[in-house]
């Protein structure tokens, strides 16, 4: 579904006849209660352009939109639509109407266009056939895919995955499960399905590079969509991504951690292994911020997964590879649009990470995330990141700005589901000067003694969860880094663990 859908869809909503787009104006609708403004904020040139070139007709992408009007009908979700788009001296606009034009008046707007550019056919790695990018998905694929993410949904799976001449299959409570009663996916067959909700800039990317990220959104969910290709043909993973966001107290985040969205400035890192609910958790902080705060937050995502409406605060919310080039271009660009709060999605590069610790040092909070496993390596994974002779400012630079690190990971639940197990690094000056003097390696005892303010080892998360009877002393005991120290913790309190513990100690 194009991201136009969720706009268009109130045409049908309002029973309206017409939806315009204007430049310079929110989009309205015009019906039996007069004229009603659907979207307030002011729209710009191009970005109607881009949401309406991404529904345009194959053959008139290549020019759209061209000076003068352009008329074609569109599919919708709820029905066809038939749109008029004007562009006029710089400016444009779009109306959406539920009468379709006619075949000849279609005939004499195409022809006037000249002939699109021939397609170039995409490899097909299982040897066979293979649909053009650009063909239209079947009405069959569209219905699959759908079907697919309802049951997905439904059964409360975090993950689809989809690949060629395989099942598909449901990540459940943390377990691979087959989709029963889908037979194995063909390549041919699954990228139709993928292609149905694929954007056609991600098409080419995926044709150039074989990999590409984007987000899906339905009336229910949003989905962080990656395709990618391995021997067999085209893959798919869609992680689900709630449309509603889980506040700070439904997911029980401790006192100490609520105060960090606060912070008027510094550096606050969520980290994890990835599918661990870094994403989840990140959303609850800006959520939490935006209904206590009355500030600007600028959000650097690739995708954008969760979205923030406007609460108390100003969100903006910048997708890398649509709205922006880069993390690192997006993050430098931030410090000249005036933000109190910048949300970075991912530290993935030296540039970046730099560029986050500088921002968190010159008067903003930054909150950002790392794949590490634990609170006390994260410290030493940004340091190493830098050459040898940039490790002494880093140390410096880092003791000054770094407020906290909550590294997670994630639990089977008894009884289903599963619960996040948080170890917590809260950077008081005995934290930091132990990073300032290459101490890092004491921080896990000042944790040890830091209860008080708000600090909590990893085994002291897994074992709280053991003794309320959340998660089995096992499953615990499976996500311990020390485990020989959380195996004494929870003999001493009477759990006792099965041999398999032991021969894994």
């Amino acid at each position: 579904m194009a991201k136009i859908d969720s706009i268009i869809e109130r045409l049908f909503r309002e029973s309206a006849s017409e939806m315009v787009f204007e430049s310079g104006a929110g989009v309205r609708v015009s019906g039996a209660q007069g004229v009603v403004e659907v979207v307030k904020q002011p729209l710009s040139t191009s970005q109607i352009i881009a949401a309406f070139a991404e529904i345009a007709p194959e053959d008139l992408r290549p020019l759209f939109p061209t000076e003068g009007a352009t008329e074609f009908p569109y599919a919708a979700a709820r029905g066809m639509v038939n749109v008029r788009f004007e562009k006029t001296n710089g400016a444009v606009r779009a109306v959406v109407s539920c009468e379709p034009t006619s075949a000849s008046d279609q005939t004499s707007i195409r022809g006037s266009l000249p002939p699109p550019p021939p397609l170039r056919s995409p490899r097909s790695p299982s040897g066979g056939s293979s649909r053009g990018r650009s063909a239209p998905p079947n009405a069959g694929a569209t219905a699959r895919m759908k079907q697919l993410l309802d049951i997905m949904l439904q059964r409360g799976a975090s993950d689809l995955h989809l690949s060629s001449e395989q099942k598909p299959m449901l990540r459940l409570d943390g377990d691979m499960a087959e989709i029963d009663g889908f037979a194995k996916l063909e390549p041919d067959q699954l990228k139709e399905m993928i292609w149905s909700i694929c954007p056609s800039k991600n098409r080419d990317q995926w044709e150039e590079h074989r990999d590409t990220d984007f987000a899906h959104e339905t009336t229910t969910a949003r989905f962080r969509v990656n395709i990618f290709e391995d021997r067999r043909g085209i893959c798919a993973v869609l992680r689900q991504i709630p449309n509603q966001i889980r506040t700070a107290e439904a997911m029980g985040l401790s006192q100490h951690i609520l105060d960090l969205a606060f912070l008027p400035k510094g550096l606050v890192l969520v980290t994890g292994p990835t599918g661990s609910g870094k994403s989840t958790t990140l959303a609850a902080l800006i959520d939490y911020i935006n209904r206590h705060r009355e500030d600007h937050i600028i959000t650097i995502e690739d995708p954008i997964e969760f979205v923030h409406p406007n609460k108390k605060c100003l969100v903006n919310q910048r997708e890398v590879g649509v709205n922006t080039k880069s993390f690192k271009q997006a993050l430098r660009a931030a410090l000249r649009e005036d933000p109190d709060i910048v949300l970075v999605g991912e530290l993935r590069d030296l540039e970046t990470m730099a560029i986050a610790i500088e921002t968190a040092e010159t008067g903003h909070l930054v909150l950002g995330t790392l794949h590490t496993n634990t609170a006390p390596s994260t410290v030493d994974r940004i340091i190493d990141q830098f050459p040898p002779d940039r490790q002494g400012q880093i140390r410096m630079m880092l003791s000054e700005s770094l407020k906290a690190v909550i590294s997670q990971t994630l639990c089977k639940k008894i009884g289903g589901g599963r619960v996040a197990a948080q170890e917590v690094l809260i950077c008081t000056s005995s934290v930091a000067n132990l990073i300032r003097e290459a101490k890092t390696f004491q921080i896990p005892s000042v944790m040890q003694t830091g209860r008080g303010q708000g600090m909590v080892t990893l085994n002291d998360a897994l074992f709280e969860l053991v003794k309320k009877k959340l998660v089995a002393p096992q499953d615990a005991y499976q996500k311990a880094v020390v485990k020989v120290e959380l195996r004494a913790m929870l003999e001493r309190a009477g759990f006792k663990l099965g041999e398999a513990a032991g021969s894994a100690a």
